[in-house]
């Protein structure tokens, strides 16, 4: 888990993500930062404006809250545990809104966008020492 706090806290680590075009810090105090991001809308087309309130709790996890954007008033937690040698489980609980869509179709986009950003985040770790 050391690992990944370092990678998480290295603002020259790869934190490379093919859904954020920009990602900018406009706020910092304490553990808690808010960023102003410019995302790729799902269908490919476009981008827009989100801003994310991230409070970092190491070696916990983090609170995520969408602050502006489709899904303003989002919230989730992710929560690192151990499970021994360099292994970590990463779990994910929210609470997602998303205009004009059912629960379904929001637990498909979030399942969709959890799995393309840990993927990523995978491969970006293994490139970090």
């Amino acid at each position: 888990m050391e690992k990944i706090w370092r990678f998480v806290m290295d603002e020259n680590a790869p934190h490379n993500h093919a859904f954020i075009k920009s990602r900018k810090v406009v706020e910092q105090k304490g553990n808690t930062i808010i960023t102003e991001n410019v995302l790729v809308n799902p269908d490919g087309k476009g981008t827009h404006s989100e801003r994310w309130k991230l409070t970092l709790n190491p070696p916990k996890g983090y609170d995520m809250e969408y602050l502006t954007g489709p899904m303003a008033g989002s919230k989730m937690t992710q929560t690192y545990s151990a499970l021994g040698g360099s292994k970590t489980k990463a779990q994910v609980v929210g609470e997602y809104k998303m205009p004009g869509m059912d629960d379904a179709g929001i637990r498909k986009s979030v399942l969709g966008f959890l799995e393309t950003a840990f993927n990523e985040d995978t491969k970006n770790l293994k490139q970090y020492k």
